[in-house]
């Protein structure tokens, strides 16, 4: 894997980043640009492709996502059903978002086809899900 880079964790278990960076591989392949994780209060990139440069706004683009803990409740009993993720279409790529009680993730990648996004969603859904008991939601506001 000489084309990745991999970030050193500090906020988030290494267990938890390991197995979102294998989903996201699995998934994604070689389109995959990045991989961040958040929560209401941090943010952590744990994955960024070689040939990309470190300069996204990371607490900006969190601070907008994390709109997404809150918004999810606008689509409750809707004949649309469960919320499953965000997909965000850019110039050079896309952002899919995934919120799973107390954390998410949004991953970046080159175009690729919807079915390997649902994919995607499924396989991070999956992985929220099973940590989501790690997540510490201890909020003093």
């Amino acid at each position: 894997m000489s084309d990745e880079t991999e970030l050193e964790t500090e906020t988030i278990d290494r267990t938890l980043a390991e197995e979102l960076l294998s989903v996201s591989r699995t998934a994604v392949g070689d389109e995959l640009r990045s991989i961040t994780y958040f929560t209401e209060d941090e943010v952590e990139q744990i994955y960024l492709r070689s040939d990309l440069e470190q300069t996204a706004d990371l607490v900006g683009f969190a601070d907008h996502e994390r709109l997404g803990f809150r918004s999810q409740s606008a689509y409750r009993n809707t004949q649309l059903g469960e919320y499953q993720a965000t997909v965000r279409m850019f110039e050079n790529g896309y952002l899919s978002r995934v919120i799973r009680g107390p954390h998410g993730v949004w991953v970046t990648t080159d175009s690729m086809s919807m079915d390997r996004f649902k994919e995607l969603t499924t396989a991070t859904k999956s992985v929220l899900d099973e940590h989501a008991d790690t997540v510490s939601t201890d909020r003093d506001d």
